[in-house]
């Protein structure tokens, strides 16, 4: 196990408050187009597939495994920022988190936690599946 990285905070933009919002009471949120029933990510307001603003919001299942990853040795500490890939078929970049960085692996499951940003936002990261 590696020390605790300091994340820092996210940008703050109107768009994004409900999500923000909804992952400082422990939930991932993913946009979903009404029109296409397609998931998508980044969240955001308009449907990348329709261009229309139809769309729901929907609690992810927290469950999803890596597609790609790196190990960032020079920071200090040292962490992995990685693709995963959730069970809804988006992928999303994100910190992979209390795991032993030297046992990363692509396919590997892994599980939604979150982590406190440096002004106390709680972001989505992810540790390697119990």
């Amino acid at each position: 196990m590696s020390a605790v990285r300091k994340i820092p905070s996210p940008p703050k933009q109107v768009e994004h408050d409900a999500f923000w919002a909804a992952a400082n009471e422990g939930k991932l949120m993913l946009p979903r187009c009404k029109d296409t029933n397609q998931f998508f990510w980044y969240p955001r307001n308009i449907s990348p597939f329709t261009l229309s603003k139809n769309i729901e919001w929907i609690e992810a299942s927290g469950k999803g495994e890596i597609y790609t990853y790196s190990v960032m040795r020079r920071a200090d500490p040292p962490y992995v920022i990685a693709y995963v890939t959730l069970e809804e078929g988006v992928s999303m970049m994100t910190n992979i988190v209390d795991c032993d960085i030297d046992k990363v692996a692509i396919g590997q499951k892994v599980e939604l936690v979150f982590q406190d940003t440096e002004d106390g936002q709680k972001v989505p990261v992810f540790k390697p599946a119990s």
